[in-house]
């Protein structure tokens, strides 16, 4: 099986839902609401990266749109250069595009990822 479904696997955190990931990452849900584009669904999500740890290559059912709240973190998608952020900067990663986040600082990198998908598919896929 070259994906694994880990949407599926969540379990009910402080202030919404963590995604059961990798170690050294936290993934908490903010908040979801329906939009008013039919299907369509968005998704608010803090993820908090402690330092040298990664989340590997994924891609999610529409948009991302990823706002750097803490530390440097660098981002690989698929089929460009990766780049490095930092506190304060944003990235948009494209729907269905495989991608990648690791925190290459000393300190916790957070980030607030928005996401505008489509309702009832899995968040996030992992890819190999």
């Amino acid at each position: 099986m070259t994906r694994i479904i880990v949407a599926g696997i969540a379990t009910i955190a402080f202030s919404g839902f963590t995604i059961a990931q990798q170690p050294g990452v936290r993934r908490t849900e903010l908040q979801r609401f329906d939009l008013s584009a039919p299907g369509r669904e968005v998704i608010q999500s803090r993820i908090d990266f402690d330092p040298g740890t990664s989340f590997g290559k994924h891609s999610h059912p529409g948009e991302e749109i990823i706002y750097v709240l803490e530390g440097i973190l660098e981002y690989e998608i698929e089929g460009k250069p990766p780049v490095t952020l930092k506190a304060g900067e944003v990235l948009f990663v494209p729907a269905g595009v495989v991608h990648a986040a690791r925190n290459v600082g000393t300190t916790r990198g957070s980030e607030l990822a928005t996401y505008v998908v489509q309702k009832g598919k899995p968040l996030l896929v992992m890819t190999k």
